[in-house]
């Protein structure tokens, strides 16, 4: 098993930033991407940002030049720095491993942290 803990969380004013972090722990697995998605209640969850070794980097189109993903060599870690960010970033926001096996594709996800962007 993979166990993801995220932070960096919390309430910002319009204009701010914020940085998440993700740390990775547990089952070593062939790690094929990571990433970003978020939440806002009543919604389904959407990507934000991603990783994977086959390219580069992928961003929702709401927070390209705004946002930056990154990751550490071993895959064991993803960054998100948010800039400029809006209310309309408000949500939960959710840190993914997806890793590949035999068996197929698996996700692995982190319990959330919450990102408040006040007006």
């Amino acid at each position: 098993q993979v166990q993801l803990v995220e932070s960096g969380g919390g309430l910002v004013q319009a204009g701010g930033s914020l940085r998440l972090s993700c740390a990775a722990s547990g089952s070593s697995v062939s790690v094929n991407a990571m990433g970003w998605y978020r939440q806002t209640p009543g919604n389904q969850r959407e990507l934000v940002a991603a990783v994977t070794r086959a390219g580069s980097p992928n961003y929702a189109d709401s927070v390209k030049g705004r946002f930056t993903i990154s990751r550490d060599n071993a895959w064991k870690s993803v960054n998100l720095q948010m800039n400029s960010l809006r209310p309309e970033d408000t949500a939960v926001y959710y840190c993914i491993l997806r890793a590949e096996s035999r068996d197929g594709t698996n996700d692995y996800w982190g319990q959330g942290t919450q990102v408040t962007v006040s007006s």
